[in-house]
């Protein structure tokens, strides 16, 4: 049973792991204060703030937002800390409201893993408070328990963190300020709880990750409300320019800040606002064993739908378990670290047994620690593998690896899906569970493909040669793939190949028959496609910014367009370079969008010219590479391709089918 709570009143926490819930009317800010058995602070390091989200068991919302999800780990907490407090406020300087008692009663809840809710508490009774404390996590003879707190303040933090004792108040509420109204934290909305029975409704306000490559392993569109709560797919670049996340499955890079929007799962084409029925429930589990995976479980209006969200979650999962196992590995180490510096710091006690034996006290509590957040990534781990085993054969062709037998009773779809799988994700401590990297359709940003990196993450490929040839065999699986999922007619490629290197690898796409056009070679090729596509976008822009979308010629090609270009920048002259910067920044608005194959220091001649060009495009490699960053927690995520099995016939006889129905089409 849930215990609702009323201002003063405390429940006991039988788990240590949890999360707290916040949903509010309008964007807060969520911030976490870790303070003495008298609740006071001691300094600006004990506090979770959208600028320094993370501690030792705990993290916070990355951004203001609407809704948030607080992670907290009790057992990781330094042994001085006896209080945890959550604190909300008002983000100032935006226009929004200017005082709590505008806005409707914030509510907040304490929930295990799995969404079952613990305790809730409705914050009621504020008026004039920007900010206020809304719940007690404290210490009491050895166990943790849960207080409604409800103490507004009208002057903001800075009142709040005088109030705690906290040196640098006013400092530390002006930077946390600042740091949401630069946009320094990366957020995306947060699926709503789970259900009893492992339901996982995972819709959330308006979401979109993404990886870099430029954006989140798992896209964005701009949302409803932010939440630091979980973060989009990573797609980031391995260089370390910062890029603008725009698709709901895109990532970003680990080096720079982004301000990516909150995941949508809702599919992009619904704007009905009756919710979709419940998902499938699992069978009932024997007593201590967890529910049974189900494939499809979370909340949609379609079986793809409901996958599609389901492997955002499963991501959501993994990035969040693992970041609670290296949060207690940190904290193992910095703890031992400690014992071992007040050891060395008593000249008594430096040599002799008592000396070893502190000392190898001190490792023993560390590896107990670990070994318990060994445990615990272990036990969620397995469930997360287990869900995998069962999801994975039940994908359609847009999710599918090629290997999966979907594909052979593959036919060419009626409507466009959500998504597109464009590889797989996995971490260090658990590369056995991987996650299909899903973006969003249709695409937000364009696709480089990167040749030039001459190794992988086991340092296995180092011959350039072999890597360029690789580099376009994927590009030529994912331009098949976006052909594949595309209805008859509503997807149009066309490739640049100026020395036509790549024409070898591009015969299964040029004998089927499936381009608009054989590859363009030469200067005049690249400028004749150029030409043709650059007109097409200024046609349309002209057109929707004249109120006149059905003013187009008849003849008109309104399909979705993707230019392949391979060995940029040969032949490229300036004027191409420009055109090729145009489509990359306005195409993708319009359905014009962008795959190139390159090795950037191949362009390396035109200078910080073409910076901007490689960071609006989701770098992806020809194989494995860790090259991609979430927005949530900011693991470093390996990515590996989908590239089709070698000998495989499926992808000639999908691009086959696809060529069929076209002819039949005309």
């Amino acid at each position: 049973m849930t215990a609702e709570l009323v201002r003063g009143q405390n429940h006991p926490l039988s788990q240590a792991r949890l999360e707290i819930r916040v949903s509010a009317g309008k964007p807060v800010v969520a911030v976490a204060t870790l303070s003495d058995e008298q609740g006071k602070v001691r300094d600006t390091e004990r506090v979770a703030h959208p600028g320094a989200p993370t501690l030792p068991g705990l993290e916070v919302s990355r951004q203001a937002a609407a809704a948030h999800r607080l992670a907290v780990d009790l057992d990781a907490m330094p042994d001085a800390v006896h209080r945890v407090h959550v604190l909300l406020a008002l983000p100032t300087g935006a226009g929004g409201p200017a005082r709590f008692g505008a806005v409707a009663a914030p509510f907040v809840a304490v929930t295990g893993l799995d969404g079952t809710e613990v305790a809730s508490y409705t914050i009621t009774g504020l008026e004039t408070e920007t900010a206020v404390v809304a719940l007690e996590l404290y210490r009491r003879q050895g166990a943790w328990k849960v207080r409604a707190v409800g103490q507004g303040y009208a002057g903001g933090l800075a009142e709040l963190f005088t109030d705690q004792g906290l040196p640098q108040a006013h400092q530390l509420a002006g930077a946390i300020h600042d740091a949401v109204a630069q946009g320094m934290a990366r957020s995306v909305a947060a699926p709503p709880p789970r259900t009893v029975g492992a339901d996982r409704t995972r819709q959330a306000a308006a979401p979109t990750p993404g990886p870099d490559h430029g954006g989140s392993p798992y896209g964005t569109q701009a949302p409803q409300g932010a939440t630091g709560g979980r973060t989009g797919y990573p797609g980031g670049s391995a260089h370390p320019e910062p890029s603008a996340p725009t698709d709901p499955s895109a990532l970003t890079q680990p080096s720079a800040p982004t301000a990516g929007g909150p995941i949508d799962y809702n599919h992009p084409r619904r704007r009905n606002s009756v919710p979709p029925p419940s998902p499938p429930t699992a069978p009932p589990a024997a007593p201590g064993q967890p529910a049974q995976p189900v494939a499809g479980d979370a909340t949609g209006w379609s079986m793809d739908e409901r996958l599609c969200n389901q492997v955002w979650g499963m991501f959501e999962d993994l990035a969040r378990t693992t970041a609670a196992y290296r949060s207690a590995v940190d904290f193992a180490e910095s703890r031992m670290d400690k014992e071992l510096e007040q050891v060395l710091s008593d000249p008594r006690s430096r040599i002799g047994g008592q000396a070893d034996a502190a000392r190898e006290e001190a490792r023993v509590r560390h590896g107990r620690l670990v070994d318990q957040a060994r445990q615990a990534l272990d036990r969620d781990v397995a469930q997360l593998a287990a869900e995998a085993d069962v999801v994975e054969p039940a994908l359609p062709p847009a999710y599918a690896r090629w290997d999966n037998p979907v594909w052979h009773g593959y036919r060419v779809p009626m409507e466009m899906p959500m998504a597109l799988r464009l590889g797989d994700l996995h971490l260090p401590e658990c590369a056995e569970v991987r996650i299909p990297m899903l973006v969003r359709l249709p695409l937000e940003r364009g696709l480089w493909i990167d040749s030039g990196r001459a190794g992988s993450v086991d340092g296995s490929f180092h011959d350039a040669h072999d890597l360029r040839r690789l580099a376009m065999e994927t590009a030529v699986a994912h331009v098949a793939r976006l052909l594949a999922v595309h209805p008859t007619g509503e997807f149009t490629v066309y490739v640049i190949d100026p020395a036509g290197s790549g024409a070898q690898t591009l015969v299964p796409l040029v004998q089927s028959g499936v381009l608009a056009a054989p590859p363009a070679v030469g200067a005049a090729g690249v400028a004749d496609v150029l030409g043709k596509l650059t007109q097409r976008v200024d046609l349309v822009q002209m057109a929707v910014r004249g109120g006149a979308p059905d003013a187009l010629p008849p003849d008109f090609d309104t399909s979705q367009n993707l230019l392949v270009v391979n060995d940029f920048p040969h032949g490229f002259d300036d004027r191409a370079v420009t055109q090729l910067r145009y489509l990359a920044d306005e195409g993708p608005a319009v359905g014009v969008h962008l795959m190139m194959v390159a090795d950037r220091e191949d362009a390396a001649a035109y200078g910080p010219l073409l910076d901007p060009l490689w960071r609006s495009l989701l770098r992806l490699t020809p194989v494995p590479d860790d090259h991609l960053a979430d927005p949530w927690v900011g693991h470093a995520w390996t990515y590996e391709p989908s590239l089709v099995p070698p000998g495989s016939q499926v992808l000639q006889r999908v691009l086959d089918q696809i060529a069929a129905a076209r002819t039949k089409h005309r």
